[in-house]
């Protein structure tokens, strides 16, 4: 037993390193070269060769981290940009939005400062915003807005931070004040990893979350997409904000279901 034991955790040492250090040369090879074409890029094409770059390192980070995907429900069309919203289950989420969806994240202000990975978050347009601080949350909605505005797709996690069930936290509203001002559709989205998933989050510091996520088993995640939420004339960012909720908590309800062997 004590045997097996010590294998078992040879086996997941050795996984968390060789994720670590793939994740470091992938991502610094990758940066380099886009940056380098961002620059001599011009106009759409900036665009489509963040598009292009952002789709490969997340495509690529996700194999590495055993991370499977199926998608339900409708993908929106291309050529148009929505406020995509969903629930925050672990760092993995942002890897799966990016790529089914592109567009730009809005984060946690602090990612901005993190070694390599802040680095490549500044260079992709990352919108970010620090929730204690009303300044940053106004600045954040104008940057939100002018990205929708522009026809560009915004990926928030309107919780705020990340939580440990299935259960979808309040949201709050500034993402969706931002949708009201552009005029840009919201779509919804529900994320439920599968029972005893590795790389979901449970009540843990931030780097032990990375940390067991790298260690962990291949996980099974289900994408739930529902309609697309139209904002009118007539629309309130509350009204929105709750009606987003409550699809979300409701496709989080559906892929449950399904990651878990249901129907």
């Amino acid at each position: 037993m004590k045997e097996r034991l010590s294998s078992g955790r040879v086996r997941r040492d050795l996984r968390r390193a060789g994720r670590i250090a793939g994740f470091v040369a992938m991502t610094g090879a990758m940066l380099p070269a886009f940056l380098v074409h961002e620059r001599l890029a011009r106009g759409q094409e900036k665009d489509r060769a963040r598009e292009r770059w952002v789709g490969a390192w997340s495509t690529g980070l996700l194999r590495l981290f055993g991370i499977r995907v199926l998608t339900r429900g409708p993908m929106p069309s291309p050529g148009r940009g929505h406020l995509v919203v969903a629930n925050h289950r672990s760092s993995a989420d942002i890897l799966v939005l990016l790529r089914a969806f592109g567009g730009h994240m809005v984060s946690r202000a602090d990612l901005a400062r993190w070694p390599l990975v802040g680095v490549a978050a500044r260079a992709v347009g990352t919108v970010f915003v620090d929730r204690s601080d009303a300044v940053s949350g106004a600045n954040a909605v104008r940057a939100i807005r002018d990205r929708l505005a522009g026809g560009r797709t915004v990926i928030v996690f309107p919780e705020g931070t990340t939580f440990p069930d299935d259960t979808v936290r309040p949201f709050h509203a500034g993402a969706f004040v931002a949708a009201l001002r552009s005029g840009s559709d919201i779509l919804p989205v529900g994320l439920a990893y599968g029972a005893g998933s590795g790389a979901a989050f449970v009540d843990e510091s931030f780097p032990a979350h990375l940390a067991r996520m790298a260690a962990a088993n291949p996980s099974d995640l289900v994408m739930s997409v529902g309609e697309p939420i139209e904002v009118t004339g007539r629309s309130r960012a509350a009204q929105l904000r709750d009606r987003a909720h409550a699809e979300v908590q409701r496709l989080v309800q559906e892929g449950r279901r399904m990651v878990d062997g249901g129907s």
